[in-house]
């Protein structure tokens, strides 16, 4: 829609396109950010802004909003509610609601309700899983984007624990999808809530009227009230379904868990093979996109970043026989967001993707598991606990970690995994069932707690070594190295740190520990070995690769920026230049006889998201000599050498595999997954691992790129604070660790198994 008159230009640093509309809060505008990326912009109406209980309720949408990360929700991307006319901006999509799509279209055909119920109750268990009630699931909050629906519109979402500003005569919600309860008492609203109005969507989506439509909103608030919902369209078992879900009482409505399971079995499954688009309209190539379009339905919602038109061959998409079905061909020629829908089509559709015949029945590992995946080892069994829980020995309570502290760092050693993070003590865990062995009693002289932060720095022959500081001190106080015994977590010794060019680490068996213009080697015993050079002025990373010890030294500003690579001989400290590359060179591993480094694009350093890399460079680790090579498409995300394959994870889930000599894409795969770490392969080299935030945990043929199974989310919140999950291969299991502490072991054979408490 065109600009009024007196609409702002710019705001918080984006450019105002266009209107999108206006509704009782405030205007949406379409706005672009310097770096070119198309945002929905939301700003409350001046009367409220004078309001303080309305900046207040407000500020807490953002908040969260913020908390909230999945799929099919909206993430914020920017917002000021202190601004004058308080505004946050939300990624932007070009798709019809709900609303528009039956307007144009009429009701949804039984395959896209499934997509979009399945898509729904996904949407929901994120929101719900940080303690979030959306309160107003509607039509017109529902986008139908091509690759699944998107709930928008948190401008009324409360937290759960949080409903003080709900006030008497202030009735929150859209009465045909209001739940019963909150129309009698809005304080009292919780999950249940939201499950009564996606009954009431979802009636509307599969009929074009709502199940108590009336003449007035009066009348239909007594309807939602006292009668039962109009039902007598629908098919047997999806009726007996809906009126599960649009019971007056809140303990009669079913969980979100338990909708998984009836949706899919309630509403026909796509046919066997066959991949379609998740544009939620007709299957023919987006005719309701198109019709919506003439129609000037578009409206404000996101867009997961990575899913615009991008540069590159198209991703080739194989059916079970190996072919490429004809609208798979068709698709391919629309470029990776065409792919997306298929992809995530097949995630709504199927639920998590399957290698079919691997899941062994009932809780015990399977006995006959497919070659592709390795026995898990024995007295394995699946699990989940987190770093806070008791612990056996030392510091049996875990001291409690305020805001977004308690993120860990960890290291699998054996059968032991060892934790460290801010708030977090040390603690070791048996990673076959999941019990905290110990926590150790260590943190700075006279630091509560709570003020602590530690890194992991490694473990080797029985030490752990850890980097610990007082965190919020006006300094940051001295940060020193701790070592820990690892049988039983007590205090080997302890080393301040003076400061210096380097970050210390574990590496080649050594405790390397950093000082000014120079690196000291230590035995984790404490036993002094050597002190060599480093290249003043640089920040210096080392790591122990292809049996070699390597100093990465990076410089950014100055005189000659860039990387100087060093090898350290182990036993003496003599140091060797092997050669100097590009800023912003990040090292990944030893491929071959080379160290493998991309380089990162100077443009994504500036404005992008993530960073997006362009070239490979190979160094041989005798000569120094290198070879480079461009790479297709410039791939964005957590970048990992996966046994000799680069391989990327956007944070939108679109992995990326690309060939360390040539540079040349081999194939890129979206998945479902929201920020998701560095990718890591199994022990055979045939499947690529990937986790989320919120504990997602996905994988993927090596060498195709086919998804060949999804988890569900395992996380208790899926916000990341800049923080990534943690994948660690433990024989034929998977053991992750999320940011907000959450930690379980997984059985790529049968990743669904129910695990059990630690």
């Amino acid at each position: 829609m065109p600009l009024h008159r007196d609409d702002p230009k710019t705001l918080g640093g984006y450019r105002i396109i266009d209107r999108l509309g206006a509704g009782g809060m405030g205007v949406v505008y379409r706005a672009r950010s310097r770096s070119g990326r198309d945002v929905a912009v939301k700003v409350v109406h001046a009367q409220y802004a004078e309001n303080a209980v309305f900046r207040t309720r407000f500020r807490q949408e953002i908040e969260a909003v913020r908390r909230v990360s999945g799929a099919f929700t909206a993430p914020v991307v920017d917002a000021d509610p202190e601004a004058a006319r308080p505004w946050m901006a939300t990624q932007y999509v070009p798709a019809p609601t709900l609303a528009d799509r039956i307007r144009v279209d009429g009701p949804l055909g039984d395959r896209d309700l499934r997509h979009l119920a399945l898509g729904l109750v996904e949407a929901l268990r994120d929101i719900h899983r940080v303690g979030v009630v959306h309160r107003d699931l509607k039509p017109a909050n529902v986008l139908m984007a091509e690759d699944g629906p998107r709930v928008i519109d948190f401008g009324i979402s409360r937290a759960a624990e949080n409903q003080t500003l709900t006030e008497t005569g202030h009735m929150i919600g859209t009465p045909p999808f209001m739940s019963p309860e909150q129309l009698t008492d809005a304080r009292s609203v919780g999950p249940a809530s939201d499950v009564f109005s996606l009954g009431a969507l979802l009636v509307y989506a599969a009929t074009g009227r709502g199940p108590f439509d009336a003449d007035s909103p009066y009348l239909t608030a007594y309807r939602v009230m006292n009668e039962q919902p109009e039902l007598e369209t629908l098919a047997p078992a999806l009726r007996a379904l809906m009126e599960r879900c649009l019971a007056k009482s809140v303990a009669d409505r079913p969980s979100l868990d338990d909708l998984v399971k009836e949706f899919a079995d309630a509403l026909p499954e796509a046919a066997p093979g066959a991949l379609h688009t998740v544009a939620l309209g007709r299957p023919d190539s987006g005719t309701s996109r198109r019709a919506a379009e003439r129609s000037g339905l578009r409206r404000a919602g996101v867009r997961p970043r990575g899913t615009g038109p991008a540069s590159g061959p198209a991703p080739r998409w194989a059916g079970p026989s190996g072919g490429i079905p004809r609208r798979g061909r068709t698709l391919a020629l629309v470029g990776v967001s065409g792919v997306l829908a298929v992809a995530l089509a097949v995630y709504l559709a199927l639920g998590p993707l399957r290698d079919r015949g691997t899941a062994g029945a009932g809780g015990a590992p399977s006995t006959s598991a497919p070659s592709r995946w390795e026995e898990v080892p024995a007295g394995w069994r699946a699990w989940t606990t987190t770093v806070h829980e008791a612990a056996a020995s030392g510091v049996t309570r875990a001291p409690k970690a305020p805001g977004e502290m308690g993120t860990p760092s960890c290291a699998l050693d054996g059968s032991a995994l060892y934790c460290v993070g801010g708030g977090v003590l040390p603690v070791r865990l048996d990673a076959l069932t999941g019990r905290t062995l110990w926590r150790a009693g260590t943190g700075p002289s006279g630091t509560d707690a709570n003020r602590y932060e530690g890194w992991l720095l490694g473990v080797h022959e029985g030490v752990m070594l850890v980097r610990q500081s007082e965190r919020l001190s006006s300094d940051g106080g001295t940060p020193s190295v701790v070592a820990l015994e690892t049988g039983t977590g007590e205090r080997l010794w302890s080393r301040k740190l003076t400061g210096g060019n380097g970050t210390p680490a574990v590496a080649g068996g050594l405790a390397l520990l950093p000082g000014d213009g120079s690196v000291t080697a230590r035995s984790l015993h404490d036993d002094v070995l050597w002190t060599a050079p480093l290249p003043a002025d640089h920040a210096c990373g080392f790591h122990d690769s292809g049996g070699g010890l390597y100093a990465v030294c990076s410089r950014f500003d100055g005189d000659n920026p860039g990387v100087r690579l060093l090898a350290l001989d182990r036993a003496e400290g003599t140091v060797r230049p092997l050669t100097t590359l590009e800023p912003h060179s990040a090292f990944l591993g030893v491929r071959d006889d080379d160290l493998v480094f991309v380089e990162q694009s100077a443009k994504s350093l500036e404005d992008a998201d993530e960073p997006a890399y362009t070239r490979v460079v190979l160094v041989d680790r005798e000569s120094g000599a290198r070879r480079t090579a461009a790479m297709t498409g410039e791939p964005r995300g957590q970048a990992a050498l996966v046994n000799g394959t680069l391989c990327f994870a956007a944070s939108n889930g679109l992995l990326t595999a690309v060939s360390a000599e040539t540079g040349e894409r081999l194939w890129q795969t979206p998945t479902s997954l929201e920020q998701p770490g560095r990718p890591v392969g199994d022990a055979g080299g045939a499947t690529v691992f990937l986790a989320s935030v919120s504990g997602r945990v996905a994988a993927l043929d090596a060498r195709a790129g086919t998804v060949l199974w999804e988890s569900l989310p395992r996380a208790g919140r899926a916000g990341s604070g800049g923080w990534s999950a943690e994948l660690f291969p433990h024989a034929g299991a998977l053991v992750v660790t999320t940011p907000d502490g959450t930690v379980f072991s997984v059985d790529p054979a049968n990743p669904d198994r129910a695990p059990a408490s630690a």
